[in-house]
This record gives C-alpha cells, sequence and structure tokens, in this order.
C-alpha cells in the first residue's frame, strides 16, 4: 500500500481514535476518574471538603449578625439624603424609614462575638466562627448576586465554586459524586445555575439529592430489571456510545458515559446514605429530625455531614427564601427557627467527629438587607421589611483552615456602607480556595481562547481569616 492509498482509507479522526486505544477512549478514562480520583492541589491545604449553607434571598445582617443601636434614635424618620443617593435600591423608595431591630443581642463564647437572640444555637458555636460583618457585591437582585457569588460573574455559562472545587481536587468518594445539592424551603432564583459546570465538562456539576424517597429520581430498578441485565444494558449503551465517541471526538459523550457509570454506582450507596437508622436518638434530636418544623434543614445538615465521611468534596446546602421584603418579624423567626438548631448541631457534630479542621463550613447569601423599611401593603399589622442590601453585609465561615472567635470587618454606626476591611465576594472566594490549597490566580481553565479562573480578574486572599 502506497501512501495515497492510506491517506485515502485513513482519515484523521479515525487514525487519533486507534492512537494509544483512541482519543475518546483517553477522554473517557479520564472523565470516568474525574470524580473518583483524588488530586494535588497546589499546595497543602487544611480543607478537604466544603459544606456551603446557602440561604437564598439575603438574611437580614442588623437583626442577626451586625448589631446597630444607633438606628433606634433615627428609627421613624427619613434616612438622609446624602445616603440614600448612593444606595442601589431595588424595589425602596429614597425617602423611605429608618427600621431598628427589635433584636437582642448578646456576647457569646470566649471571643464574645454577638450574636442576635434567634440564632442561640450558632451563637453557642461563636469559638469556632468568623464572622466577617463587612462582606460587599455588586448585585443587587437575587439571580446576578447568586450567579456572582457562586460563579464570580453575573454572566451565564461560567463554573460555579462547586464545580471549580472538583476540578481541582477530584474526589474521594467512588461511589457518589465528588459535588452534591440538598436543598430546603421554596426554592431558589438561581436554580442549577448555582451548582452549574458551566464550560467545564458536565460532569463537574452538582448532583440535586432529593429529600424523600429515592435521593434520585430514578435510582432503583424498575420491577423486573435485575442487576445483571441492566449491567449488561449499560455495557451495551456504553459501546454505542464509545463508538460516538470515536467518531466525534466530542467530550460530552464522555461526560455522559461517566454519569451513567456513576449513576450505576450510586444505586448501592445512595439508599444507605439516606438511611438514618444507625445515627443514635441523641443525634437525631441533636439535629431537630424530631420536629416537624426542624426536620427538613435538620436533614440535610445531618446528610452533610454523612457525605463528608464518605469522601464527598462539596457539599451545597440551599434554604430559601430570606427575601424578606414584608413581615420581618414573622418570616425571619420562621427561618431562624426551623435552621437554626440543624446548624448549630452540623457545627458541633462535625468538631465533635473530628471532622470539623479539615471542613470549611460557609453560611451566607447573596447580599444583605437595608437598614431602611420597606412597606408593601401599610394596611396589613407588622408589615415593614427590608431591601436588598449589596453595599455592606455578614457571612461567617468556620472550620477547615479558618481561625474562629473573631469578627472582621465594621459597618457604619447605621449598617449603611463599610468602614473597615472590605471583603468582596471575589475576597471571599479566593480564600475558600486558600483553604483547599488553591492559589486562586492558578486554578484556571482555558475556554475560548482565554484562561477563566473563579475569581475573574480580582480577588485578594483575607490572610486575617485564616489559622
Amino acid at each position: 500500500m502506497d501512501w495515497k492509498q492510506f491517506q485515502r482509507i485513513q482519515s484523521r479522526r479515525s487514525f487519533l481514535s486507534q492512537v494509544a486505544g483512541g482519543i475518546g477512549s483517553i477522554a473517557l478514562a479520564d472523565l470516568l476518574h474525574a470524580d473518583t480520583s483524588p488530586r494535588k492541589p497546589h499546595f497543602a491545604g487544611k480543607a478537604k471538603s466544603v459544606i456551603f449553607l446557602f440561604m437564598e434571598g439575603g438574611p437580614s445582617q442588623m437583626d442577626l449578625y451586625d448589631p446597630k443601636p444607633a438606628l433606634e434614635k433615627w428609627h421613624g424618620q427619613p434616612a438622609p439624603a446624602s445616603i440614600m443617593s448612593k444606595l442601589q435600591l431595588a424595589f425602596t423608595k429614597t425617602n423611605a424609614s429608618v427600621l431598628a431591630s427589635p433584636r437582642k443581642f448578646a456576647r457569646h463564647g470566649e471571643s464574645g462575638t454577638e450574636f442576635a437572640d434567634w440564632i442561640p444555637n450558632i451563637a453557642s458555636c461563636a469559638d469556632d466562627i468568623c464572622l466577617v460583618r463587612s462582606m460587599h457585591t455588586e448585585a443587587f437582585n437575587h439571580h446576578p448576586g447568586q450567579l456572582l457569588l457562586f460563579t464570580g460573574s453575573q454572566q451565564f455559562g461560567r463554573p460555579t465554586l462547586g464545580a471549580w472545587t472538583i476540578y481541582g481536587l477530584g474526589s474521594e468518594s467512588k461511589n457518589l459524586p465528588g459535588f452534591v445539592v440538598l436543598s430546603s424551603g421554596v426554592g431558589t432564583s438561581g436554580g442549577a445555575t448555582n451548582f452549574s459546570s458551566g464550560f467545564l465538562p458536565s460532569t463537574y456539576q452538582g448532583t440535586l439529592l432529593r429529600n424523600s424517597g429515592d435521593p434520585i429520581l430514578y435510582l432503583s430498578n424498575p420491577e423486573g430489571v435485575s442487576g445483571k441485565t441492566q449491567r449488561a444494558a449499560l455495557d451495551a449503551l456504553r459501546d454505542l456510545n464509545q463508538m460516538r465517541l470515536d467518531e466525534s471526538g466530542d467530550i460530552e459523550i464522555a461526560s455522559r458515559m461517566a454519569s451513567y457509570e456513576l449513576a450505576y454506582r450510586m444505586q448501592t450507596a445512595g439508599p444507605e446514605l439516606v438511611d438514618f437508622s444507625g445515627e443514635d436518638a441523641a443525634t437525631l434530636e441533636m439535629y431537630g429530625l424530631n420536629n416537624p418544623k426542624t426536620k427538613q434543614h435538620g436533614a440535610n445538615c445531618l446528610m452533610a455531614r454523612r457525605l463528608v465521611e464518605r469522601g464527598v468534596r462539596f457539599i451545597l446546602l440551599m434554604n430559601a427564601s430570606w427575601d424578606n421584603h414584608t413581615q420581618l418579624n414573622k418570616k425571619l423567626k420562621d427561618n431562624c427557627d426551623s435552621t437554626d438548631q440543624p446548624t448549630g448541631a452540623l457545627l458541633k457534630d462535625l468538631k465533635r467527629r473530628g471532622l470539623l479542621d479539615s471542613t470549611l463550613v460557609v453560611w451566607g447569601g447573596e447580599f444583605g438587607r437595608t437598614p431602611v423599611c420597606e412597606i408593601r401593603n401599610s394596611t396589613e399589622e407588622d408589615n415593614a421589611g427590608r431591601d436588598h442590601h449589596p453595599n455592606a453585609y455578614s457571612m461567617w465561615l468556620a472550620g477547615g483552615g479558618i481561625k474562629g472567635g473573631q469578627v472582621i470587618g465594621k459597618t457604619d454606626e447605621l449598617g449603611f456602607f463599610i468602614e473597615e476591611a472590605p471583603v468582596h465576594i471575589h475576597d471571599l472566594q479566593a480564600t475558600i480556595l486558600q483553604c483547599l490549597g488553591f492559589d486562586h490566580t492558578r486554578l484556571t481553565y482555558r475556554h475560548l481562547g482565554r484562561d477563566f479562573r473563579l475569581t475573574d480578574v480580582g480577588g485578594l486572599v483575607v490572610k486575617k481569616m485564616l489559622g
């Protein structure tokens, strides 16, 4: 056979498909190990896993974490025009009145950090918590705010924090996804964009587990389908997909094949994961599983601990909604009553099992709430709420390389703006990656001709947070 004959029968694509078992096979092998094979970070990070407690909607910081007694002096009076003109407001009018908080604050732990009376269980963990009172962001509406929090950009299509984590570290779990999502409440504005893989291969996206029935729909085999039959069907499907992968070189076919294999392995791991019968009665009581009000979030928090124990790298708990434009006192109390006990239990349980040092826990929303009042229906009693406030709000972190028992940042006496140590969303992201062992400027992925990263073009590690 001469060279011209070889060229006629051997396309570049078919040639590549045969080299070293085929480029498609190499891609598949890589993706099959993407979630199951841990990878080394840039340096030794103290956090091996992350539990992100996302309180969707924007919790009110001056009613929970940032006491502002000076608001009492202004209560009911219009806020100064010089202040209001500097705010980005979603709904509130510029002549809105100042709204003081009726909450009582007290100091807790050796650190003496102040917390409101509606979150006593979180407050009891004060010495493990690094409370940041100087968070700020550019986004003042929910979906853009959530995109910025989790992807570093207000544009669609970027990878989320969980996806970046799995891309960088892989997972220590062979039978469960490396990135798991749990939800409670009414649903988030961002939805699946909070746990998307963006332009990373889809194997890095979060897997949503349901909190009743099968953790994933159709996880159980239909009646009459044996494990042997299912394995044979998957093998046939894999062979067909492999043929198409070799022809097209489409990386998403390899991602789909990897997902099928992971789903098969999850059929044995999934039911055991959601079976709490092995937990003692005291643990179930501590998480609030015996109380209808705390049961849903409590089950998710307990599930998060069990996922960490099984090597899952990133767990996102989405609790909605804290978007209290009206009836703040009633709605905020409902949210606190349903989440405070399980959240405190999670921190204490991780600590007593020796897992808190290697598990980074993050609590917060996409922004905070205004010090001024929003009234939507003046005929209703106690109808006052608070608007979106991206300029100055609170979040907290614990465990996984974070120095607890401290407060970072300070807002002005009314809580409108930051006075000390501002922490941008990109700074928070950079610090989380630092805890995981990554230089945020070096954790990149080439897409559309340039290197992208979670922190976009900004971000500074907040060294004071680190233990």
